[in-house]
């Protein structure tokens, strides 16, 4: 007894197929970079440099300067219509 009709089985293989060859093609990229690693020399490690202590960081300042005041005028009236 056949569970899948005919084009079911087709669709099955199909997908399959197209699995399979993603997986071998992702695979051969990955060997490809692994064998491509193995034959290159990491260059050397450069030698340590002294560390200076940090120079200070002086942040300049400048005061708020107040308004000066000037005089105010009597008030006005103010009629809502």
């Amino acid at each position: 007894m056949l569970l899948l009709s005919i084009q079911g089985q087709g669709a099955l293989y199909t997908v399959c197929t197209l699995i399979i060859c993603i997986i071998l093609v992702f695979g051969f990229r990955l060997v490809r970079i692994g064998w491509r690693t193995l034959t290159k020399k990491l260059p050397p490690d450069p030698p340590p440099k002294d560390e200076k202590a940090p120079e200070p960081v002086y942040f300049l300042v400048e005061r708020k300067k107040k308004r000066a005041r000037s005089e105010y005028s009597a008030p006005k009236r103010i009629d809502f219509k």
